[in-house]
């Protein structure tokens, strides 16, 4: 078993705090395996401690995720490139 995992009913590995605090990006980005997102959210889930971490982490990419929406006008974005193209003689097709 490695360093930091201990196992759960059923086999599962539960991780430890520090494990997992240094893995919460990669949870929130969904980019670990699906039996180590199990284990992260099992621990996430029952751990005082890590419990709000995750959730001040969350909160955080759902604010940028919100604002980054509020100012998203691809139409516009491609009009300004579109505009420099041209200045600089370019065409935009």
């Amino acid at each position: 078993m490695q360093q930091g995992m201990q196992s759960m009913p059923g086999g599962m590995p539960m991780l430890d705090c520090e494990s997992v605090m240094r893995q919460l990006w990669d949870f929130l980005d969904g980019e670990l395996t699906p039996e180590r997102m199990a284990a992260v959210r099992a621990h996430i889930e029952m751990c005082k401690r890590c419990y709000p971490q995750h959730e001040f982490e969350q909160s955080f990419l759902d604010a940028v995720a919100a604002r980054r929406r509020q100012h998203s006008d691809p139409q516009r974005l491609r009009r300004r490139v579109a505009d420099a193209l041209r200045a600089k003689g370019l065409s935009d097709a």
